[in-house]
């Protein structure tokens, strides 16, 4: 465990982030001390690393339970259960004609070229996927009454079949809730046990195919969310905490677990919104307003992007394997949900990932990963699987202890994992070998910023790459390289750096009404009146978030696309709503997107509020003071690869805290959260807060 100083008194409050193979926690202590640690984690019962990591951090800050006031947490488990389909067996009650919209979907491939995809399996099975008799019209006005006896006999045979989650989506019902609200209260009469999710409270929007797949995401993961989060509840409450939790959404903002456990879908993503969130506030506090977020952990690597101080948002994206991101090209690829969220790019390449040759003969790095469990071979826990964390240890770049002396790394056992599946095939040295690993996983990780840069229009040479994460550090120099970025910034704490970003969150709510027409003849008072009721839905529900309504910030968005389009945009708007402003600023931000306009009359579809509650103990990086900086010389020396040109050299290795003000690679920083590679030529220099400044040359 490790700590600096921050200038606050607030009562202790903790972050937590859970990775693949570490869980990391950060505390602000009430006399002013911020304090860090890393656990193993737990994956078969990932609340153990949670409740382990908080007692040791109570313990080791020597502080009652009692002092705790408030615990956030970023969680994977929603992500999980998608990745590895071990959702709650769930339902589905539509419309009659409408089963079938979730096989059908956008009717698009992600490549449109590519013969060999196969489209992801429905989350529900048509088994499972029931009609009733009933109809609304596009206005909302009722065709066909709902059959009340069809809804409790579709109930009774999904619950039958041993279902425990039901989704329940019927046509047009974002123009008239009705109808499933009363098939709602029909079947929590007679089935109380079973969890009920209808669409018209979660997304009610038009897009059959996004709203039936946004629903059915809620209720496929709501069980195992709401039961974790009990299970962690109830942990904290037996180290005598009584502090609340909230939880990280996907859009980097904050919730009750009361609020993530009835809406789970705003929560997929939980956690590594948060890190770019914090990026986004440490660019804020050094006056950067250019920067890619980019975090590697031990099973993954994502990058964001925050252009002119704003961090890029998108409000609907995909979860799938490989490579997902929130794009606006591609299309198909997995799950869709149309929720707020970071526009973030993720790879399925960690530090554990595993490399291994293909059936080609090439060196093929992740997606399945070693996890921490067994973990990589230089683990010694049993794992035999070279992995990216083994290539680092065998190259020099990792000291022989992680974490503080949590886990002690064999290199014999990491050389021999990479002799015997990778350089013995290949005719390869150890160090060839391993340097070929690292190669092929900076190359996957560079991918995933070029698509939040390139793939963007955006130049990434032009930005500051941020690097977060426990291995983010390590290999931060060599991707900037590959895309030929000249500035690094390295965080004081990167290893822990999502967690702190947790602590940097506000409260967010989100709500969305449907409101259609070309937006110079809409209704005005119509929309108002809607943007009303939406304020009075986000002033309620923070107000049971405990926000005072001093510190709510209320932003409100029209929807808007040309007419004809499948897509909309969000773009913010002041009140009172102005159609010509609000047609411009569309204009704007479509050509900045797709390069051109279309002369088509423009639409507003819907309109989206959201309320945020600006926390008063919100983590400030502004106010971060280092403790106990003083300058001291390296702590040790050591070989490092850098690849055939240089070769090994010997390089100095430095405590990260103590280091020198300005030093010139090659040398390696080494502290307990995480390690800075920095390579020959460049230069580094470490600023009044600990963050670290690299010049690539």
């Amino acid at each position: 465990m490790a700590c600096m100083a921050i200038s606050a008194t607030r009562t202790a409050r903790i972050g937590v982030d859970i990775g693949g193979t570490f869980t990391d926690l950060v505390m602000i202590e009430g006399d002013g001390r911020l304090h860090h640690a890393k656990v193993p984690s737990t994956p078969s019962a990932p609340e153990e690393a949670v409740i382990t990591g908080i007692s040791h951090l109570v313990s080791g800050a020597r502080i009652s339970a009692s002092d705790i006031s408030e615990i956030v947490h970023g969680t994977t488990v929603g992500s999980n259960t998608l990745l590895q389909k071990v959702g709650a067996r769930a339902g589905l009650i539509t419309t009659a004609g409408f089963r079938d919209v979730l096989e059908i979907g956008r009717l698009r491939t992600p490549n449109m070229f590519d013969l060999q995809w196969d489209k992801p399996l429905p989350l529900i099975p048509r088994r499972y996927r029931l009609e009733v008799k009933e109809r609304i019209a596009a206005d909302g006005s009722v065709i066909e009454p709902l059959d009340e006896a069809g809804v409790i006999a579709a109930a009774a045979t999904l619950v039958e079949a041993g279902v425990e989650s039901i989704a329940i989506c019927l046509l047009n019902s974002y123009r008239n809730p009705a109808h499933e609200q009363r098939a709602e209260a029909l079947i929590g009469k007679r089935f109380p046990a079973v969890q009920i999710t209808t669409s018209v409270s979660v997304l009610p929007e038009a897009k059959e195919y996004e709203r039936t797949s946004t629903t059915v995401v809620n209720a496929y993961v709501g069980p195992v969310l709401a039961a974790y989060l009990k299970r962690l509840q109830d942990g904290i409450k037996s180290l005598g905490i009584e502090a609340p939790l909230l939880v990280s959404n996907s859009n980097g903002a904050l919730a009750s677990a009361e609020t993530a456990c009835a809406k789970p879908v705003f929560f997929i993503s939980s956690g590594r919104a948060a890190g770019a969130v914090g990026g986004a506030r440490l660019g804020e506090a050094l006056a950067q307003k250019n920067l890619v977020i980019f975090d590697m952990g031990g099973t993954t690597a994502s990058a964001s992007l925050v252009r002119e101080g704003e961090l890029s948002r998108v409000s609907e994206y995909e979860f799938r394997a490989g490579i997902s991101t929130p794009s606006r090209f591609i299309k198909a690829g997995g799950y869709m949900m149309s929720v707020p969220t970071v526009d973030v790019a993720e790879v399925g390449s960690g530090a554990g990932s595993i490399a291994a040759l293909d059936s080609a003969g090439l060196i093929r790095v992740g997606p399945v990963s070693a996890g921490a469990d067994p973990g990589p071979a230089c683990y010694g826990l049993g794992g035999d699987k070279a992995t990216v964390t083994d290539s680092n240890l065998v190259l020099g770049y990792l000291p022989e202890e992680l974490a503080g002396g949590a886990r002690r790394l064999s290199k014999a056992a990491a050389e021999a994992a990479i002799v015997d599946q990778i350089g013995s095939q290949l005719g390869l040295s150890t160090s060839e070998a391993a340097y070929g690993v690292r190669e092929v996983v900076n190359a996957n990780m560079a991918r995933a910023i070029r698509a939040v840069t390139v793939e963007r229009g955006v130049d990434p040479r032009d930005f500051t790459l941020v690097a977060i994460g426990g291995s983010g550090p390590v290999h931060a120099a060599a991707i900037a390289s590959l895309l030929s970025m000249t500035s690094l910034l390295i965080p004081a704490t990167p290893g822990v750096f999502t967690a702190m970003g947790m602590l940097s969150g506000d409260v967010e709510r989100y709500f969305t009404a449907p409101i259609g027409g070309v937006v110079e003849t809409v209704d005005l008072d119509n929309l108002a009146a809607v943007t009303d009721e939406l304020r009075r839905q986000a002033v309620a529900n923070l107000r049971e978030e405990g926000i005072p309504e001093k510190a709510m910030e209320l932003l409100p968005e029209a929807n808007m696309r040309f007419r004809g389009q499948e897509m909309s945009l969000a773009i913010p708007f002041a009140e009172p709503f102005d159609p010509e402003a609000v047609r411009t600023a569309f204009l704007e931000t479509y050509r900045s997107i797709y390069s051109y306009v279309s002369s088509d009359a423009v639409e507003v579809v819907s309109l989206r509020m959201t309320g945020r509650g600006l926390r008063q103990g919100r983590l400030d990086f502004r106010q971060l003071s280092a403790a106990g900086s003083e300058e001291a010389g390296p702590v040790a020396r050591r070989k490092v690869y850098f690849g055939k040109a240089e070769g090994w050299i010997d390089t100095p290795i430095y405590d990260r805290t103590r280091s020198p003000r300005q030093l010139t690679g090659p040398v390696i920083l080494e502290a307990n959260d995480s390690t800075v590679v920095v390579p020959p030529m460049a230069s580094v220099e470490r600023d009044d807060f600990l963050n670290l400044h690299i010049c690539l040359s």
